[in-house]
């Protein structure tokens, strides 16, 4: 017997196997028959190492560790794609489409709720996968996708052929690894989207073996230019190769049947076996492709509709309240565990407790919930019909649940707070703030071991964050640190020092002042001496920040304690001064501009920065003194008030090219 022949028998066999399990749901063999088969080949690879491979089925098991993911550069962009929330939305679409190409016809295909991948062949092998990252660099994470078994190994392709698509984690593997990481004791994934990112972004490609991941392609790289004529056709074509492709998938000729469709499978949503968030609308003939084009950051061929909010409900158990860094106290729903938009809920912010009056909420009650733009979970309303005696009033508390101070609500102001600086959970809350990515960045220092490095007395204010290093054998003898990991946290403490005055000025917690007030303030001051020293007067007359601003500024200033941080800070060597920004005189200078829609050649924040170096004020809403308001697609409420008041429009083409922007 040849057993090189063998094995390769043996691998052919075993894929089309897999293929039938895995992609078709059709076996044609008993599961018996499988097995023998695939000892044989682990007996034959074992007595014959010479013959092994990595793509061979025996290896999806894993087993290879890395220190590190290596970097791709894409050959092709992985573009995202547009936004469309509504059937208005998906007619202006096809409706530019239209005026650019003419007829047109539609594939519409279920938006995967996963981590966007790029597969690599090589005259039918299997040599690559990537992550999208950012869309023009991604993560090498080949190891991990050879153990997805949708995905074949090896295809009938001769030359070199890249597909994408997305890796995503079926409803059911979802549910049985966070019933074994609650048995381990360990915390729960909140959604399949992160299970499936966190497995497949695993060193050990054995665990990302155990995490029974699935992957659906959707796009074929060029496939225009090797002779395919319509998107359709390309699916069927990666079908044909055996890669896994959504049959639940429709041909569609007018927006209006792309509607039905929408609504057909909106409908059928929950009883999938795998978390979808939309559906993406593609022209079919890929001649069409080529003529719409793609902007900087997405193509002018598809597009993606989202779902709404998904409403569901639950019953409110009881209503808590935290001290957050400000001291400000939230009133939080416990909520008896639900799922909503892919993920379980079990709490819900109320704000404050004017809110809970006027939504009438009550403890008990049958409450409606949904996610705020399907992240932040909220309390929509009460179901009154429901109640049977059983719910009670919620009586807000006048001391602060922590450290028992007397609460205090000011002026005009809906919120309550504990004003003892002292309290434990402000000072926590202070750390973790300080630390955060939209202030000083210390990406190590996260909430838990703030919290740990509290409670073991190593952090009981801001400045003592510079001092961790000098406790490095308190914390290297802690559970999960070791020299590597402590002299992590230290580099990314030291590396903090460097942020600019502004993100320091955000840091400090100042009760009012949010990014916006702390990029304004350290535009106009320059240094953090002269803001400390500004007067009421110095600082109502800067635009954009009112009276209460500038009171809680003084009053956060005139404290002692306050000022021997900044003190300590300073000899720490943290930046305590910017320089000035010079203004490129435009249109722009000194005119409140607002920003609407979805921009195609850069992100809102790219264009406030270009629209801010040339003095605009950007703010976000429209009012009466607005000068200017630039819109990109799908643009809304704010324009259709820019109009109706009477305010000069601009659309982004127009924009673009008043800033010389291509």
């Amino acid at each position: 017997m040849d057993i090189q022949q063998r094995i390769l028998e043996l691998r052919s066999l075993l894929d089309r196997y897999a293929y039938e399990y895995y992609v078709l749901d059709h076996p044609s063999v008993p599961d018996s028959e499988y097995d023998q088969a695939y000892l044989e080949l682990v007996k034959l690879e074992d007595e014959y190492p010479e013959y092994r491979d990595p793509n061979s089925i025996t290896q999806r098991v894993g087993g290879v560790v890395l220190d590190a993911f290596e970097k791709v550069t894409h050959k092709q962009q992985m573009l995202s794609l547009s936004n469309a929330f509504s059937l208005e939305d998906l007619k202006a679409f096809d409706e530019r489409v239209r005026n650019a190409v003419g007829k047109v016809s539609y594939v519409v295909e279920l938006k995967m709720d996963g981590l966007a991948i790029s597969l690599h062949y090589r005259n039918g092998r299997f040599i690559q996968a990537v992550t999208r990252g950012d869309g023009l660099v991604g993560e090498d994470v080949t190891n991990n996708v050879r153990t997805i078994g949708s995905i074949p190994m090896h295809i009938d392709y001769e030359g070199d052929l890249e597909v994408r698509g997305e890796v995503f984690m079926p409803k059911k593997s979802f549910e049985e690894l966070n019933k074994k990481r609650v048995e381990n004791g360990e915390e729960e994934f909140a959604n399949p989207r992160n299970a499936a990112a966190g497995s497949i972004r695993q060193l050990d490609s054995s665990i990302a073996a155990q995490r029974k991941l699935d992957a659906y392609l959707y796009y074929f790289e060029d496939a225009y230019t090797r002779g395919v004529k319509t998107h359709e056709e390309a699916l069927q074509t990666m079908s044909n190769l055996h890669l896994k492709v959504n049959p639940k998938r429709k041909l569609c000729n007018t927006i209006q049947e792309v509607w039905d469709f929408i609504q057909e499978m909106s409908e059928k949503r929950s009883s999938l076996p795998y978390e979808i968030d939309g559906m993406v609308i593609k022209v079919n003939d890929l001649s069409a492709w080529e003529t719409l084009g793609t902007t900087v950051k997405a193509p002018r061929y598809a597009i993606a509709y989202k779902f709404p909010a998904e409403e569901v409900v639950t019953e409110l158990l009881d209503i808590v309240v935290t001290v957050g860094r400000t001291g400000r106290i939230t009133p939080n729903a416990v909520l008896t565990p639900v799922r909503v938009a892919g993920t379980t809920v079990s709490a819900a912010q109320l704000h404050n407790e004017d809110m809970i009056k006027e939504k009438d909420i009550r403890i008990h009650d049958a409450v409606v919930v949904r996610k705020a733009g399907d992240i932040i979970p909220e309390v929509v309303r009460p179901i009154i019909e429901r109640r049977d005696g059983t719910q009670a009033v919620f009586q807000f508390p006048k001391t602060c649940p922590i450290c028992g101070s007397t609460l205090v609500r000011f002026q005009d102001e809906a919120a309550h707070y504990c004003i003892n600086q002292d309290c434990p959970a402000r000072v926590v809350e202070s750390i973790i703030h300080f630390a955060c990515r939209d202030a000083m960045n210390i990406d190590t220092l996260g909430d838990k071991k703030v919290e740990l490095f509290h409670q073991k007395g190593l952090l009981s204010s801001i400045e003592d964050i510079y001092r961790l290093k000098d406790h490095k054998d308190d914390i290297i003898q802690m559970e999960g640190f070791k020299d590597k990991s402590y002299q992590k946290l230290i580099d990314a403490i030291e590396n903090s020092k460097q942020h600019p005055l502004e993100d320091l000025i955000y840091g400090l917690g100042i009760r009012q002042v949010g990014k916006k007030a702390a990029k304004i303030l350290a535009k106009h001051f320059l240094t953090m001496e002269a803001l400390m020293n500004a007067s009421l007067e110095d600082l109502v007359g800067i635009k954009d920040i009112g009276e209460i601003t500038a009171q809680s500024i003084m009053a956060f200033f005139k404290e002692p304690k306050n000022i021997l941080l900044i003190d300590q800070l300073k000899v720490f060597g943290l930046c305590m001064e910017t320089e000035k920004e010079e203004i490129q005189e435009s249109m722009f200078t000194g005119k409140t501009v607002v920003l609407t829609g979805t921009l195609q050649h850069m992100t809102r924040n790219e264009a406030k920065a270009i629209l801010e170096s040339l003095g605009a004020n950007v703010s976000g809403s429209v009012s009466k003194k607005t000068d200017y308001v630039i819109y990109g697609e799908a643009a809304g409420s704010k324009l259709t008030k820019a109009q109706s008041l009477g305010v000069a429009t601009m659309d982004e083409e127009a924009f673009l090219q008043e800033v010389n922007v291509e």
